[in-house]
Formats: C-alpha cells, sequence, structure tokens
C-alpha cells in the first residue's frame, strides 16, 4: 500500500466544524493566533513534577491502547467528529514523532500527516518506540526551558499540548475500539506511576489547568469544542475531557 501523506487535520477536541490548528502551520513558521496565559509565561504544571516523568505515565497508559487497536477497527468511528480510528492513530503518532524535535528546539512538520498505519503490520510497536522517544525527548535537561517551535512558545505549554493529546486521544481510541481506559488516571496506580512522583492524579491535575489556560482562545479558534456539562461527582477525567468538548459517556 503506497505511503502518502494526508493533510494535517485540526487538533481539536472535538467539534465538526472549520477550525484552526492547535500546533500545525505556527509550528511551521506561519502565523498563528494562538494565545494563551501559558504562552505568556503561565504555569501550566502546578504539580512540580517534570515533564517528562508525566508523559511517561501518559505513554504507558497509551500504548497498550494502541497496541490492543484491531485491523478490524482501524475503519470504526471515533469521538472525534472527522477521524475514524486510523486516522486518529496515524495523527497520535505524528504529534509522538513531531513533539520530539519540539522538545530538542528543532522545526516540526505539521503540513501533512503521514499514514505510519499503511508502513507495515509493526506500526504497534513502532508507536511504542516513538512514545519512549517522546518521554526521553521530555526528560532531556533543558526541554521545557525556553521557547520552541517557530512561534516561540514556552516549551512547558508545547509539552503540556504533548500531554493532552497523549491522554485525550488515548481515551478516544479506548472507546472507539471497545477497550477500558482511565482507572489508573484515578486511582494514581499503574503503568508509569510513581516515575519522579508522577501519576494520575498529577498528570490530570496538570491538565487541567492547561485546558483552563488554552480553553478561552482554543474554543474561539474551534480547537476546542464547547464544554459538554457532566454529571455530579463526575471525576477529574471526566471533567477534563468534558472541558475539551467531549461527553464522558459517548461511544465512538
Amino acid at each position: 500500500m503506497e505511503d502518502r501523506p494526508r493533510p494535517a487535520r485540526a487538533s481539536r477536541f472535538f467539534k465538526p466544524r472549520p477550525a484552526p490548528r492547535l500546533y500545525g502551520p505556527g509550528m511551521n513558521g506561519e502565523t498563528s493566533e494562538l494565545s494563551t496565559p501559558a504562552a505568556a509565561g503561565g504555569t501550566v504544571d502546578p504539580t512540580g513534577v517534570p515533564l517528562g516523568a508525566l508523559l511517561a505515565f501518559a505513554a504507558a497508559q497509551a500504548v497498550p491502547v494502541v497496541r490492543a487497536i484491531r485491523d478490524e477497527q482501524l475503519g470504526a468511528p471515533t469521538p472525534c467528529a472527522e477521524y475514524d480510528v486510523k486516522d486518529l492513530v496515524n495523527h497520535l503518532f505524528h504529534v509522538v514523532v513531531e513533539f520530539q524535535a519540539l522538545a530538542a528546539k528543532e522545526s516540526a512538520d505539521f503540513s501533512a500527516t503521514p499514514d505510519y498505519v499503511a508502513r507495515g503490520d509493526g506500526w504497534r510497536e513502532r508507536f511504542a518506540e516513538e512514545a519512549d522517544g517522546l518521554v526521553a525527548a521530555w526528560s532531556a535537561p533543558g526541554a521545557d526551558e525556553g521557547t520552541t517551535g517557530a512561534l516561540d512558545l514556552p516549551a512547558a505549554t508545547v509539552g503540556a499540548m504533548a500531554l493532552l493529546d497523549l491522554t485525550v486521544h488515548a481515551w478516544d481510541l479506548a472507546r472507539a475500539t471497545g477497550q477500558e481506559f482511565g482507572a489508573a488516571y484515578e486511582q494514581g496506580s499503574g503503568p508509569g506511576d510513581g516515575a519522579a512522583g508522577a501519576d494520575g492524579p498529577r498528570v490530570l491535575e496538570a491538565l487541567h489547568v492547561a485546558v483552563a489556560e488554552m480553553a478561552p482562545t482554543a474554543r474561539s479558534l474551534g480547537m476546542f469544542g464547547d464544554p459538554v456539562p457532566v454529571r455530579d461527582g463526575a471525576s477529574a477525567l471526566e471533567r477534563l475531557l468534558a472541558a475539551t468538548g467531549r461527553d464522558p459517556g459517548a461511544r465512538g
């Protein structure tokens, strides 16, 4: 099967409307209107846990989801309106690859999304390897300091974008393919727990802060959907999903 890069789609969290990308053209040197308190120097992680450790926890939850996707599920719909499972795997794969470059203060290319799944049956293990590479890249000294990308966003903000995608899109894929997801985030235990103090609740705490800072601009640009009401007693993960425009009770 020929591997043809597809035009990159908006990284929305997610409503079916035309929208700019949260990262993409701006990261490639074009202009972008993204501006958040974090971009002006705000804090995206109140936990004090290193970003690399937070990503290690998120990757440890996401990789098993990707590994468990069956070939016959690749055409299934997801909670992301414009992605089927294969599209979303390719999108998340590309995020994991390109954000390694951004951690190293190098340029990234989101102009098109390669068809990683079409490159052979080993795509699941290649995703796991690239997820390890993402964690290593953002664990390197200075990775979350200074600015990165063509927009010169604070590196910590850019790293939080990767953490958000890795967490929320893993939920999307799990929901679309009938997998359980989220217990480790709520219980603070599971694969990746304890790495430099990282656990599920700390990851969610960092992401709630990041989403709150990104949300006003992201919603005005259509990058996030409108917040979804949640039930009384909703979990921290459910509230995070709802804040990005997802219905925590929805199925793919």
